[in-house]
């Protein structure tokens, strides 16, 4: 399905502004439109970016198979991704508790709502921010959950929150400063900031290259690595205070993957490859999804 939509060149580097930039490779959509698209490297703070970008972003979202906004149960690949998502929340929510043990948090890119409902459940006063309406209906419906689209962003008050959290979202946001600004200016100065990205270093990002299921573009605008990110953060007086994994990534973006390349026996190739990521991240804390625990240096 071609999507034929006008695009943006990007001239400059999203996060150092240099004008050195260069292309990278290329790869398709290979979720949705089956469309090429062209990666770009900044050869000044070797940040990696799709370029160019749809004007209509949106329309590559269309699709009941983007998981995080489907309320609906799908295929052994939907099966698999709601089976992670539940065990993954109990997990993020122990690792918030870390730092905050009770108060109010903010996820930006709430999808259906499922993580909100957990904290909610636990005392916790939660807000979100989701741009797709259905999944903000959803979460309300379902889980009784304020969420609010992403002009909401501009509208908190001044160190508003214990907690912000982006799971798998800053990849898609078109503008990482702004969104870096805004959430600065309403974290409260103790507070945890949590962003969860795919790791452009990692193993088997190394291995599937075109092909690696967590390009996912052109919904992802922008390919980290923890190098990149700390960098980012670093320009809004932001500093990384811890960094895990997220092993079973791994296995999910490898079936992805697999699939992608077409292979037929995906489900066990993607266990044997999400294995020999995890094994090979271990030696230098690379995984092919990270968890980054960020305060504000002051």
């Amino acid at each position: 399905m071609k999507q034929n939509t006008e695009k943006t060149q990007i001239k400059v580097c999203p996060l150092c502004s240099s004008e050195d930039i260069m292309h990278y490779g290329k790869t398709k959509d290979y979720f949705f439109t089956q469309e090429e698209f062209s990666i770009t490297k900044c050869q000044q703070c070797y940040f990696v970016f799709t370029n160019p970008v749809p004007k209509n972003l949106s329309a590559y979202y269309n699709t009941p198979e983007y998981l995080s906004h489907n309320t609906k149960n799908g295929g052994i690949i939907s099966k698999v991704y709601s089976f992670l998502r539940f065990i993954n929340i109990k997990r993020k929510y122990n690792l918030i508790s870390l730092y905050c043990k009770k108060g109010n948090i903010l996820d930006i890119g709430s999808g259906t709502g499922e993580l909100l409902s957990y904290f909610n459940k636990n005392g916790w006063d939660t807000t979100g921010i989701e741009p797709n309406e259905n999944a903000r209906k959803f979460s309300k419906i379902n889980y009784n959950i304020e969420v609010y689209n992403e002009n909401k962003l501009d509208d908190f008050g001044l160190k508003s929150f214990d907690v912000i959290t982006m799971w798998h979202v800053l990849e898609h946001v078109p503008d990482l400063h702004k969104r870096l600004s805004q959430i600065s200016k309403i974290i409260k100065d103790n507070g945890t900031l949590v962003f969860a990205l795919p790791n452009l270093n990692s193993p088997d990002s190394i291995k599937y290259k075109e092909f690696w299921s967590a390009l996912d573009v052109p919904r992802h605008l922008h390919h980290f690595t923890q190098q990149s990110f700390e960098k980012l953060i670093s320009y809004h007086n932001l500093r990384l205070v811890h960094a895990e994994p997220m092993k079973f990534d791994s296995y999910y973006v490898s079936m992805l993957s697999e699939k992608y390349m077409k292979n037929k026996f995906y489900y066990f190739s993607a266990i044997y490859n999400g294995f020999i990521s995890n094994m090979k991240a271990k030696k230098n804390n690379n995984y092919s999804s990270m968890i980054f625990v960020v305060k504000k240096d002051i």
